[in-house]
């Protein structure tokens, strides 16, 4: 009787401390109360609570699992379960948790609200809206919750003015809500109303002074519209804030970068990596810097980091990383190594010519010239007029001593690209090599024009 008296007298504490934020002293509570009695599903939910409450999720999920053991039709243990497994990034068991959620009881909105996100982080964008009209249907719905997530999907499918409508609507229903202006912000900054992005950012700063995500995206656009002056405050702002902010630390390496001072974009991209090793885009900057200083030995060594993440998952890079890393270790004298960057790109994209084309200057480089021919016909199949593709083909005919093929290539580019200065160089080159070799063809008929009248002289004679 004494320990459960005890295990409710810790319960009652810790919802004192829970309520006045104090949550290291609310979990203390709850765990001596779960030692005591650990068969109380509703304080395992709570333990979850708190935990979420201190952001701590991935504990929070322990603690809400827990409860779900002791209650596995708890709607609301569920709701909380997919909730947190969507801010870990985990949306397929997060869907899973909100759906069956909804089965359970399929008068509540809140699931179904949360799966709209759910389904758009997993690309299920018609799943997405599906669950958005269940959840409008319902009596209980958040209406502006479900069209902040709603417009996550149309955002990812570039739907940027209906996106610009849901997101209009959700901070008509509740200007307090998380980011909201900021989300909008985005919107309207993807459908190039930068200066009204601009100043919803402001707004939500005035609300949320210290967003760390506001800021960085702020300083983001503030690039775009070349005001790089002020990027550099909002980044530095961020640093006041979280001293150790790689995403800050990178933003201003980027900027350095911009203002060609290599010096400091090399000493904040040597700080990102130091903060997370694992920063792809630092590597590759640093590298950049180094390339273009002759210090190749030094880019190699960061790029051996890339060329491993590389042959063992491609994935890790997305499009225009493949592409810079290719580039970065062509100009470094990887040329294997770049054409296994820009193959993984055209596997990923068969119809992108730019990619095959930088495949063939790779297979170029590593003397297969072959392969490289190969590769720049099929980019000037679905590019016809890829004129740098026709340059290297004609280049591996005058190696190959084709002189007729040659000269087809060079005026094929020519008259797509009549003024570039390489074709031209490469025009006259051919027309020096038929000259010379008209000449020689005239010398050695008259030679042979001499031979025969001596011939003749002597027989004569």
């Amino acid at each position: 009787m004494n320990e459960w008296f005890d295990a409710e007298q810790h319960v009652e504490r810790a919802h004192e401390f829970y309520e006045a934020s104090r949550w290291e002293e609310a979990e203390s509570e709850l765990r001596r109360a779960i030692a005591l009695n650990p068969h109380r599903a509703d304080w395992h939910f709570n333990l979850g609570l708190t935990l979420e409450a201190a952001g701590r999720f991935r504990e929070a999920l322990r603690a809400y699992g827990d409860a779900k053991t002791l209650e596995p039709e708890s709607v609301q243990t569920l709701l909380a379960m997919g909730v947190n497994h969507l801010r870990l990034d985990d949306a397929r068991t997060g869907a899973e948790c909100l759906e069956e959620a909804h089965r359970l009881d399929q008068s509540r909105a809140e699931p179904l609200v949360h799966l709209i996100d759910a389904r758009a982080c997993l690309g299920q964008h018609d799943e997405a809206e599906v669950a958005f009209y269940m959840a409008m249907q319902l009596e209980d719905v958040d209406d502006s919750l479900a069209y902040l997530h709603l417009s996550g999907s149309l955002m990812d499918r570039e739907l940027y003015e209906k996106a610009v409508w849901c997101l209009r609507e959700a901070a008509q229903i509740d200007p307090r809500l998380p980011r909201v202006h900021a989300r909008l912000a985005e919107a309207y900054a993807a459908t190039g109303r930068k200066e009204r992005a601009r100043q919803l950012y402001l707004r939500e700063l005035r609300n949320n002074p210290g967003d760390v995500e506001t800021l960085l995206d702020l300083g983001s656009l503030l690039i775009d519209m070349n005001r790089l002056g002020e990027a550099g405050e909002k980044f530095r702002r961020v640093l006041e804030l979280e001293s150790d902010n790689a995403d800050a630390h990178y933003a201003l390496g980027d900027l350095a970068l911009r203002q060609r001072r290599d010096v400091q974009a090399l000493a904040a991209f040597r700080l990102v990596l130091r903060l997370d090793p694992d920063h792809s885009r630092a590597r590759m900057r640093s590298a950049e810097i180094l390339l273009r200083h002759n210090e190749r030995e030094d880019a190699r060594r960061l790029l051996r980091r890339e060329i491993a993440d590389l042959r063992r998952d491609p994935e890790l890079f997305d499009d225009e990383e493949l592409r810079d890393l290719g580039g970065l270790l062509l100009d470094a004298g990887l040329c294997a190594e770049a054409a296994d960057a820009f193959r993984a790109l055209a596997q990923r994209d068969p119809l992108d010519a730019e990619a095959h084309h930088l495949l063939g200057v790779s297979r170029f480089r590593m003397g297969d010239r072959a392969a490289g021919v190969m590769a720049s016909r099929r980019a000037l199949k679905l590019n016809p007029n890829q004129v740098s593709a026709m340059h290297n083909i004609a280049l591996a005919c005058i190696e190959e001593r084709r002189w007729t093929r040659a000269r087809c290539w060079v005026r094929r580019a020519l008259a797509i690209e009549p003024d570039d200065a390489s074709l031209r160089r490469l025009r006259v080159k051919l027309a020096l090599r038929t000259v010379r070799q008209s000449g020689s063809r005239t010398a050695d008929l008259i030679r042979s024009c001499v031979s025969r009248g001596r011939s003749a002289a002597s027989r004569a004679a």
